[in-house]
């Protein structure tokens, strides 16, 4: 639908408040690990997956608060590249780190989904005149 058409005589007006997707946070929550500092993240549902991510934000050297709905997250302190697989294991979208750590640190360790099996990803970097792959 390209438009909506509205026809009456009464102007609508007001405010609705729009309720947070598991789908939209978990991804925000893994690309906070992006920015080497804080996140603000509002209207967070408070799900098992939503708390699973926060656990794996901790445990990789990540500060967490949470105040009613709002997310706030340092990854400042991010000193880990290794998700813990019983972490990992209990939710599917646990993957979804893959591409923040990689970006920022060049490397991580994580199980497949539902954890199965541990994979370590790198991607090649260049070190001067020489490449190499940087250590995890």
């Amino acid at each position: 639908m390209s438009r909506l058409v509205i026809t009456g005589g009464a102007r609508l007006q007001g405010e609705i408040g729009i309720e947070g997707s598991k789908n939209a946070v978990l991804p925000i929550l893994a690309a906070s690990l992006l920015n080497a500092g804080e996140s603000v993240i509002k209207n967070c549902p408070r799900i098992r997956d939503v708390e699973i991510m926060i656990s794996i934000l901790r445990k990789i050297g990540c500060s967490v608060k949470i105040e009613d709905d709002v997310i706030i997250v340092n990854s400042a302190g991010l000193n880990e590249t290794r998700i813990p697989v019983e972490l990992a294991a209990e939710m599917r979208s646990s993957i979804i780190f893959m591409g923040p750590m990689l970006a920022r640190c060049g490397c991580v360790t994580i199980s497949y989904p539902g954890g199965c099996v541990t994979f370590r990803a790198q991607i090649r970097v260049r070190s001067g005149s020489r490449p190499g792959y940087r250590a995890c």
